[in-house]
């Protein structure tokens, strides 16, 4: 019983230091440009990214153009997917700007509310994707970070893990288009 105990109490405390381990957003409060993440994503974007696996072998490539318009606090950023396997793919972000940097969001493929937080030029935000893999739909959990680099370009990477394992990760390249 004993022994019990003891490795429950190991694992509680190694679950909660790695939950302290990773960056947090309040980290990039001073950095610049500072991201307004509705001047952001308003107009229209093109993105280029890849899904890496566990290993950092390149699984997936895709393009994304993203048509994104704002109405006061509520956002629609609608995304156009094609992959490199000629799949194509469609989400629509509904967004809310909650005051103080903070945003929540729902979409179709997305369980619940995403949740996120803007400081200085980064973006945080983290959401359960219900993605389908060889007919069926599997349940991830997302660690997004953007970065805004300069007015046109921002970077993102986003750790997709399920049942706190990592299963790798998206990264993008965002750029807004100049008219």
């Amino acid at each position: 019983m004993q022994r019990r105990l003891l490795l429950a109490a190991g694992i509680t405390s190694a679950v909660a230091l790695a939950g302290c381990a990773g960056p947090q957003i309040g980290q990039y409060a001073s950095e610049k440009p500072v991201l307004d993440l509705r001047t952001y994503f308003n107009g229209t974007l093109d993105a280029y990214g890849v899904f890496t696996d566990r290993s950092g072998a390149v699984v997936k490539r895709f393009t994304v153009v993203m048509v994104c318009t704002w109405n006061g606090d509520d956002g629609v950023l609608d995304e156009t997917f094609n992959y490199s396997d000629g799949t194509t793919g469609k989400r629509i972000w509904r967004m809310k700007h909650l005051g103080n940097g903070r945003f929540s969001g729902t979409a179709d493929d997305v369980v619940g509310t995403a949740l996120g937080e803007q400081k200085g030029n980064a973006f945080r935000w983290g959401y359960t994707l219900l993605l389908p893999v060889d007919g069926k739909t599997y349940e991830v959990q997302f660690d997004d970070w953007m970065y805004l680099m300069d007015q046109r370009v921002m970077l993102n990477k986003a750790e997709m893990s399920k049942f706190g394992v990592r299963l790798g990760e998206v990264t993008l390249s965002f750029v807004r288009r100049t008219s």
